[in-house]
């Protein structure tokens, strides 16, 4: 599903990834640890397409990435990858059943199709009572479960989540570590999770360790 090969990303004169490959098959959850400045969310942001490396491929589903154009490129990341950020980046003005769409609105998908997938979403995670609801109005919890729910509004085979619950307590942390696997066996998608939680790093099928811009694995 994803496959990068030796790739580079420096920021000025700092050498932030050093030959970074790693291969991630479908269905699979990865966790990736480290300490900070370790290269962990810049090469999850490679994977997303929102950065692009200096040097070396990505290839998400059979797809090299570094061949598209921006257009092609903003277009395959709304259809095929899903985010969840520690940040919710809910936008405040808007809903829960609103923010849920915003991704499929960008799809162009009909109003009513959206909102329709975006109940069921809401349903599923439990929100189904708190959809006309700005994020305000929600606990840290449930803003969480509404981010979760924008990332799969287009069904993306991927899944990116940077310290998903980093702003958790211990609880919801939980919630949101056993949400992830639920949803793989219901939708089948594949997650790389970014976390210094040790707990979320565990249960994953595969635990990727970084050090200083190198995969150690």
């Amino acid at each position: 599903m994803i496959k990068t090969t030796n790739i580079y990303k420096s920021y000025g004169s700092l050498k932030v990834l050093k030959c970074v490959s790693v291969e991630i098959v479908e269905g699979e959850i990865v966790s990736i640890v480290g300490s900070s400045g370790a290269g962990k969310s810049t090469l999850l942001h490679i994977l997303g397409t929102l950065d692009k490396p200096d040097e070396g491929t990505v290839e998400i589903k059979g797809e090299v990435l570094n061949n598209l154009n921006d257009k092609k490129l903003s277009a395959f990341r709304n259809q095929n990858i899903g985010f969840v950020f520690q940040f919710h980046h809910l936008l405040p003005e808007f809903t829960a059943l609103e923010n849920i769409c915003l991704p499929a609105f960008i799809a162009k998908k009909a109003k009513k199709t959206a909102e329709t997938r975006a109940y069921e979403l809401l349903d599923f995670l439990g929100l189904k009572n708190r959809a006309s609801h700005k994020p305000a109005e929600l606990s840290g919890g449930e803003q969480q479960r509404v981010a979760v729910a924008r990332a799969l509004i287009n069904n993306p085979c991927v899944v990116l989540a940077d310290e998903p619950s980093g702003n958790l307590d211990s609880s919801n942390a939980k919630d949101l570590h056993k949400l992830f696997f639920f949803l793989r066996e219901q939708y089948k998608q594949t997650f790389v999770i970014v976390t210094h939680n040790e707990e979320l790093a565990a249960m994953a099928d595969r635990r990727l360790v970084m050090k200083d811009g190198l995969m150690l694995g």
